[in-house]
């Protein structure tokens, strides 16, 4: 099939978008796309190559995911369905608000900053719509963990950055530090414990919650001082399929995934700029306009949102649309907002049946609480400490068997009748549901194509609705190559600017899209981070 590659309306791509007749994946890493493309080429659908994907993303990325983190993801069936997993577990059964008197926010690291891991429960409620085995399909990782996958310098600064903390852990030492520090970029990385623990939960994830594996991973936090059960580790392994959350967007369907993750803020967005955007991508009018539309949605999420505050009415309803513009307009805008910070690693996938998978994992922050449960080689996140408040009577104060809020979250397109357009996601803390709405107006508002998309040039209003970060100053952190103009109006319309570099403001953006005129997928991967997106 002879090409050409579409057109980039936005100034930074430095690639062009790669295409795809049969299948295509994208990813942060080549290893994990490369597994993906391999799954699809030997006929598999894209909820196996996800399966695989997410598998080798382990090994590639440990310092972003992990077996001891979360996983959220979003599948459109070929029939149009889409339904959301979500995998996210509960903090300790003992974490109640008095065990925390005298404290203003939970620990950041260690045994104190765990929930029981999610991402083994969603991979494997998603398993069930595979067309082979888990341990088919996470064999190819397992032979990566044995062997080794060279060093990337993504994973090398992980690992310089926070190798103190990672050396008080004889076996997170033994296996990603040299003589305390960093492998030199190319040294091949064994896993050989975790290769053992992914051949075993491949045949029975269940263990993870209430087997062995499990007793061993509460004894040991429990000793280091986490009041946990072994109850909450049962309680959180079962996930099954729930509807997606969606709104219309420039006459498409936007779905996203649902509590306890942040897929409504997106939505909440889109609705605050319907009608907005469009006249001049990237311009001061349209940053000054997203931005207001995100600070607006993270007071809301800092107000209202829990895990289990389902019954709270969001900001999409016309009203709330009609207030948050006319506080866009006026300038009256609250200062909480984003922290484009913390690793994670997303993916996607579509076949040529028209299913497509969006898939996000994460430890919370780099490598999580820094502790690995014993004999295993699994770390284990910190998203207790991430995410949950010691605010009494928030809806997300912490609380025995209440998820914490959760920044990680993934999004599909699509038309009236079903049919698949975009699937993308990124990570980047709270600067992820920014970049995705940027995302979406880049691709609905502007026509952009995958790969322009994620290279387009970024923002995120900070502080945060990360428990650490309440309270500080606002700021709007740009890159640079949003141009002088639209930097001085932005600073001219009463933002704080801060320049982060051309290309420093964070996230790893991945997209394909259908292109309908010439019957292919198209897809980007971000420019900012070693991934590639590959067509079959």
């Amino acid at each position: 099939m002879t090409t050409v590659a579409p057109p980039r309306p936005f100034p930074g791509t430095l690639r062009p978008a790669a295409l795809g007749a049969d299948g295509m994946v994208a990813a942060s890493h080549p290893a994990i796309s490369r597994a993906g493309a391999d799954v699809l080429a030997a006929g598999g659908t894209a909820v196996d190559a996800a399966l695989a994907m997410a598998a080798v993303a382990w090994l590639a990325l440990p310092g972003q995911c992990g077996l001891g983190g979360d996983a959220f993801a979003l599948v459109r069936e070929p029939t149009g369905a889409v339904d959301a997993f979500c995998g996210s577990g509960f903090g300790p059964d003992g974490g109640t608000p008095e065990h925390y008197a005298g404290q203003t926010v939970l620990p950041r690291h260690g045994a104190g900053s765990v929930t029981v891991p999610g991402a083994v429960a969603a991979l494997s409620a998603l398993a069930e719509r595979a067309t082979r085995p888990l341990a088919e399909l996470w064999a190819p990782a397992v032979r990566l963990a044995r062997r080794g996958l060279p060093c990337t310098a993504k994973t090398a600064g992980d690992i310089a950055r926070h190798a103190e903390r990672l050396g008080a852990d004889p076996e997170i030492a033994a296996t990603l530090l040299r003589d305390g520090r960093a492998p030199a970029v190319g040294t091949r990385v064994a896993q050989p414990l975790l290769a053992d623990s992914i051949a075993r939960l491949a045949v029975d994830p269940a263990a993870f919650y209430t087997g062995d594996l499990a007793e061993r991973a509460v004894a040991h936090l429990t000793a280091l001082g986490a009041p946990f059960s072994g109850d909450e580790w049962a309680a959180s392994g079962e996930v099954a399929a729930e509807p997606a959350l969606r709104r219309r967007y420039r006459g498409r369907w936007v779905h996203q995934t649902p509590l306890p993750t942040p897929g409504w803020m997106v939505l909440d967005q889109l609705a605050a700029c319907e009608g907005e955007l469009g006249a001049a991508p990237l311009s001061a009018a349209e940053v000054h306009w997203l931005a207001g539309a995100a600070r607006i949605a993270f007071a809301d999420r800092y107000a209202h949102a829990g895990s289990d505050s389902d019954g709270w009415r969001r900001g999409g309803e016309p009203a709330a649309v009609a207030r948050a513009k006319e506080r866009i307009r006026a300038g009256d805008l609250p200062g909480a907002a984003g922290r484009p910070d913390g690793d994670t690693t997303s993916l996607v996938a579509v076949d040529a049946d028209g299913r497509a998978v969006g898939l996000i994992l994460s430890l919370a922050f780099t490598f999580g609480a820094g502790l690995s449960i014993p004999g295993t080689g699994i770390v284990l996140n910190n998203r207790l400490g991430r995410g949950a408040y010691l605010v009494p009577g928030h809806p997300n104060e912490v609380r025995p068997r209440r998820r914490p809020l959760h920044t990680l979250h993934t999004w599909l397109v699509t038309d009236d009748d079903g049919g698949l357009r975009h699937v993308g996601n990124t990570p980047g803390g709270d600067g992820q549901v920014q970049w995705n709405a940027q995302l979406l107006s880049h691709l609905l508002d502007h026509d952009a194509d995958p790969q322009a998309a994620v290279d387009a040039p970024r923002f995120s209003v900070f502080p945060g609705s990360d428990a650490g970060d309440l309270g500080a100053a606002a700021e709007l952190r740009c890159e640079d190559r949003l141009g002088a103009d639209t930097l001085a109006g932005l600073a001219a319309r009463g933002h704080d600017v801060r320049t982060v570099g051309d290309w420093g403001a964070g996230g790893s953006a991945q997209v394909v899209s259908l292109d309908v005129e010439r019957g292919c997928l198209v897809g980007g991967s971000d420019s900012r981070q070693e991934g590639v997106a590959l067509g079959v």
